[in-house]
């Protein structure tokens, strides 16, 4: 998988899949975490964004989903456990076949993950990068980039 430590931190190729229903979108977050992401997972090498969310989906939750096109490209520079994070990470939108639960779970290997669909405009949603917040409100017509700094301070961990 494209993740590695480098002089300064941690270099991480990362995919997510934008799902929506009703006004809601597909969020997962590890067990216990206070912030929600897009599901995906590492992209391997020699592989593209799209073969890696289907793949991240399949393996996480046994869920079949179909990538479309690339919402968003990433530069995302954060600290998490700890550790500085250089990340580049590829927002595509998905489609979620056949009917899931509300809420559900999944596992990426050990860890246990926690899976809902979730409406983004609810003032109590923390989600990361922080520019999803907003954006998965009206998802872009064509790929934007955006550069992301940091998460919030309240998010990092000192693990």
């Amino acid at each position: 998988m494209l993740n590695f430590r480098a002089a300064g931190g941690r270099f991480n190729v990362r995919v997510g899949g934008v799902a929506r229903r009703d006004g809601r979108t597909l969020l997962h977050r590890m067990a216990g975490d206070s912030f929600w992401t897009l599901p995906g997972g590492r992209i391997e090498l020699h592989e593209t964004a799209a073969e890696a969310l289907v793949r991240e989906l399949d393996e996480e939750t046994g869920l079949v989903v179909s990538a479309g096109p690339v919402l968003w490209v990433a530069e995302n520079f954060f600290d998490w456990q700890g550790e500085p994070y250089h990340e580049i990470a590829f927002f595509l939108a998905m489609t979620v076949e056949g009917e899931t639960p509300q809420t559900f779970a999944g596992c990426e290997g050990e860890l246990e993950l926690e899976y809902a669909w979730l409406d983004p405009s609810d003032p109590e949603l923390v989600i990361v990068p922080g520019f999803l917040k907003t954006g998965l409100l009206e998802p872009p017509s064509e790929t934007r980039h955006v550069v992301v700094r940091d998460w919030p301070s309240s998010l990092r961990t000192t693990g």
